[in-house]
């Protein structure tokens, strides 16, 4: 088996590739972490983050510092909290939960680890999964992908004849693939899609409301960092609307709703802080699991090859 430097983990639909350029640890280091969300409702993945970092031996605030910037769901305000941590000097750049863009705008030095809710070669992030250029790096979470499924799933839950609907953020960067997705599953099993947008927790409201005008049967909620953030709110207007939805979160499942389909994002979180402290120039690896594989064969199958034909 020859040294490779790809790197693909299939773990809950997300894969991971190596970084091109190695963070130079000191005594301490730094790890910037910037999330446009909020700390409070993404405590969980916070706290998985923590596990992966613990798995190479890294302790918070005993051998590794991590300076957090939250944007509360505010993206207008990533900008600032990305260059600030930039001014910080980190050994390594999480960004997450939305906040991608504005880490990869800040800074083309710093190694960044970043989570993409689409392909990041489709995006313009990086040039190809085993040789990404620059200094960005990170896990894709296949979202786009499993949107049809869970619409799919709701299809067959709830009585035919009046529409389906599908509550998307369309300021999310893989929400032109979503939509592109849902609407070609609505056409292969013969079902309407109302597709409802919503951008901020304000937005929420008239997005139900419409729904309600709809007479929709269902709801299938997009997933993204906003609806994981405002997911209480979503769940509390769902169960108002009495109306069968199904979400990407099991914690919406665990707090009341109806059923999840979706990423395992904890995991990711996971596998973010186990490959933020070390070099990234290990032999490769992939980890196929048998439920991502069958949830999204089209994406899975093809990384599954190109390792396989680099291990030769």
């Amino acid at each position: 088996m020859r040294r490779r430097e790809f790197i693909a983990v299939i773990s809950g639909a997300a894969a991971a590739w190596p970084l091109a350029t190695s963070a130079q640890q000191a005594v301490m280091p730094v790890i910037g972490f910037l999330n446009g969300q909020s700390a409070t409702t993404y405590k969980y993945l916070v706290a998985a983050f923590q596990n992966g970092l613990t798995e190479n031996g890294f302790v918070e605030n005993q051998n590794v510092t991590i300076e957090y910037r939250w944007a509360d769901g505010h993206v207008e305000r990533l900008p600032e909290l990305a260059a600030d941590l930039v001014r910080r000097q980190p050994a390594v750049l999480v960004a997450a939960g939305g906040a991608h863009v504005a880490a990869i705008a800040a800074t083309k030095t710093i190694p960044i680890i970043a989570t993409f809710g689409d392909d990041p070669i489709k995006l313009g992030y990086v040039v190809s999964l085993n040789k990404p250029g620059g200094n960005v790096t990170g896990m894709m979470i296949l979202s786009s992908d499993l949107e049809a499924k869970r619409l799919e799933l709701l299809h067959e839950m709830v009585p035919r004849g009046a529409p389906l609907g599908y509550l998307l953020d369309p300021k999310f960067d893989a929400a032109d693939a979503q939509r592109q997705s849902v609407e070609a599953a609505g056409r292969a099993f013969g079902r309407q899609v109302r597709i409802v947008e919503a951008s901020s927790d304000a937005d929420l409201e008239k997005a139900f409301t419409t729904l309600a005008e709809a007479k929709v049967a269902g709801l299938a909620v997009a997933s993204n960092p906003l609806f994981n953030n405002l997911r209480d709110h979503v769940l509390a207007l769902t169960e108002r609307s009495k109306l069968p939805a199904v979400y990407e979160l099991r914690q919406l499942v665990a707090a009341g709703g109806l059923m999840s389909y979706g990423t395992n994002v904890p995991e990711v979180y996971r596998q973010v802080g186990v490959y933020a402290p070390v070099e990234f120039s290990h032999p490769a690896l992939f980890v196929p699991n048998a439920e991502a594989v069958a949830a999204a064969p089209a994406r899975a199958e093809p990384l599954a090859r190109e390792a396989a034909e680099r291990d030769r």
